[in-house]
């Protein structure tokens, strides 16, 4: 990957050294400065006004949509949507009309499915181009020039000058076909998972990336993994029953769960698995939580839900779920052959374990569906939500033995990083990250 470092000012130049080539983009800088031999892309905002380029300038000038000016200069025509990704065939159709040398677009994406648009376009856009995709979901696109196509790709020195970009340091850090992986989810705001999984890409060696991929649905979800070569994927909330139907094969933990935390991708080839189960038994191990033969009641009825069942079912537990959406908890209280009761009927003294599998204390503060006032010392806590919850500070009050959210994720987050990198033992780093 050809690597364009994007000025912020000319003090930059020192830091953008290592770099293939330097943008000076005029709406910023004023003027061109000593870029010292670099290959130099001079973008313009305003009118193209050739007599700001230094003597003998023989780089590329970036001229947007204007009319391509008499030089012969290496041109680069380029298209901007900072709200929205267009379909492909409109990408291609808008950029190939360009009189230029180098056709660049960028444009907002928003979904997985705008992703889907980029690469597609990339494929129909004639001869030399750059294609990318702007915000945070975007950044795929800046580390997959190979997949792409794309003539060079840009990183920052100083200070961000596009939405969703890597620093130069970072981009020559990965170079082509690095690892990438991500997690699905909408919202990812609070996800801690970026900064774990990275962390144990770094502490390993692994040259990539893993990215928030927070989208509206999942529509071509499997065609952006495919296609961009990403080699897994964590799913949570709400994805975790809908990704089943965007894959090749579902692992048969996870069809008994009937929910997918983790994706792999080998060569095409996508698999479901589970490892939030994994991830439970390390949280309730380290608590020093032995669930065999208990009462434990569960407070919700997602895909967390299920995985929780799964290990409740295996330790031969007697399980009562709770949950505000009573349709849903008496299905998987039917599934696993177990109780569902309204949860105001539930009674945490009759129960030696609660367990939190709904979002409440990561996107809001409450009400659980089972009231946790009437909490004693008595009745172990479970919650899967990572960092200091009313519930777990409730259980601190009270002196309850406490299994926590943060050792789950990082629990299955180990289990997930083996699956795609064969790396073993990535547990202590994954959870040093959430402290």
């Amino acid at each position: 990957m050809r690597v364009c470092a994007s000025l912020s000012s000319a003090s930059d130049m020192d830091a953008a050294m290592d770099a293939d080539m330097v943008e000076v983009r005029l709406d910023l800088l004023g003027s061109v400065p000593d870029t010292r031999g670099k290959d130099t892309l001079v973008t313009y905002r305003d009118p193209v006004d050739l007599s700001v380029l230094p003597d003998g300038f023989s780089g590329m000038i970036d001229v947007g949509e204007q009319p391509r000016p008499d030089t012969g200069l290496t041109v680069v025509g380029s298209y901007h949507d900072y709200q929205s990704t267009p379909g492909s065939d409109w990408i291609a159709s808008r950029l190939n009309s360009m009189d230029a040398d180098v056709r660049k677009g960028a444009f907002r994406v928003n979904r997985l499915a705008d992703l889907a648009s980029v690469l597609d376009a990339s494929k129909a856009v004639d001869g030399r181009h750059v294609l990318l995709g702007m915000g945070a979901l975007g950044a795929v696109t800046r580390i997959r020039a190979d997949v792409l196509g794309n003539e060079f790709s840009f990183g920052y020195v100083g200070e961000p000058t596009a939405p969703g970009q890597f620093s130069v340091e970072e981009m020559l850090g990965m170079g082509d076909g690095c690892t990438v992986l991500g997690i699905l989810g909408n919202p990812l705001g609070k996800s801690r998972s970026p900064a774990m999984h990275n962390a144990a890409m770094r502490a390993n060696g692994i040259r990539g990336a893993y990215l928030p991929f927070e989208t509206p649905d999942l529509d071509r979800a499997e065609d952006v993994i495919r296609g961009y070569g990403i080699r897994g994927v964590n799913v949570t909330i709400p994805y975790k029953r809908e990704i089943m139907d965007h894959l090749d094969r579902i692992d048969p933990v996870a069809e008994r769960i009937g929910a997918v935390n983790t994706v792999v991708n080998d060569g095409g080839v996508l698999t479901g698995y589970n490892t939030d189960v994994i991830g439970i038994g390390v949280a309730l191990e380290r608590a020093g939580i032995d669930v065999t033969d208990r009462r434990v009641a569960v407070m919700g009825s997602g895909g967390a839900a299920r995985a929780c069942m799964q290990y409740l079912d295996e330790h031969n537990c007697s399980v009562t779920v709770a949950a505000r959406n009573e349709e849903t908890g008496t299905a998987l209280a039917r599934e696993f052959g177990q109780t569902y009761r309204r949860p105001s009927s539930v009674s945490l003294r009759m129960h030696d374990l609660l367990v939190n599998c709904t979002p409440v204390g990561m996107y809001s503060d409450g009400p659980y569906p089972v009231s946790i006032e009437a909490l004693d010392h008595g009745v172990a806590v479970f919650d899967m939500v990572y960092g200091p919850t009313p519930l777990t500070r409730r259980a601190e009050e009270t002196g309850c033995r406490i299994a926590y959210g943060a050792d789950m994720l990082a629990g299955q987050g180990a289990a997930s990083f083996e699956m795609w990198t064969g790396v073993k033992d990535s547990f202590d780093t994954m959870r040093k990250e959430l402290e």
